[in-house]
């Protein structure tokens, strides 16, 4: 696997002034570019990809949407290099109008985990009254946490600090763990 996806920490933060699809940048937790992705423009379905370069021509990973603008998308998350599933997420549709949750399927497409944002009177007060209060969500495998995905509040840029230090034993794969943070802030963060 690629060294890039062995770091605990990342931040991810999405380009405010992008004029075709969001771009996505991935940093080490030095703040050094590692990663970058891009969100296809004027897709039906979703079509976001992780790069291992700023010119964007070594392609790594691939995060596909299932169906056409879908309120319960699946994701499917492919390491492009093999041509392998790694995983896929689901957005809960119903639940997140209340509480952004998603789950977290293996390449078979059985549950494994969820990702939820962490408390459902602040996600309301997100939704219905502000924007302001940061998000804050937790990522959990067979009930035990993993990674965090903390939002910092900056109105001009969304940013996303990624924690696996909870996941000690290696079990959430660090490419289905930043393709979820990589569709927090292109899916979620549209919501707002």
């Amino acid at each position: 696997m690629n060294p890039k996806f062995n770091h605990q920490k990342y931040v991810v933060r999405k380009q405010i002034l992008s004029l075709v699809g969001a771009k996505i940048d991935i940093f080490d937790m030095n703040e050094n570019p590692i990663l970058f992705s891009k969100m296809k423009a004027f897709k039906l379905k979703e079509d976001i990809r992780i790069y291992g370069d700023d010119t964007m021509q070594e392609c790594l990973i691939s995060i596909q949407a299932r169906s056409v603008i879908d309120f319960s998308s699946t994701f499917d998350v492919v390491d492009v290099e093999t041509g392998n599933k790694i995983g896929a997420l689901r957005r809960k549709g119903m639940k997140s109008i209340f509480k952004d949750e998603w789950t977290i399927l293996n390449p078979n497409d059985s549950e494994i985990g969820l990702i939820k944002e962490d408390n459902a009177l602040l996600a309301l007060l997100r939704r219905f009254m502000t924007n302001l209060i940061p998000q804050h969500y937790n990522a959990e495998l067979n009930g035990s946490q993993v990674a965090e995905y903390k939002q910092n509040f900056n109105p001009f840029v969304q940013k996303l600090n990624v924690d696996f230090a909870a996941d000690y034993n290696g079990k959430f794969d660090r490419r289905l763990g930043l393709a979820a943070a990589v569709l927090l802030i292109a899916v979620e963060g549209n919501q707002g």
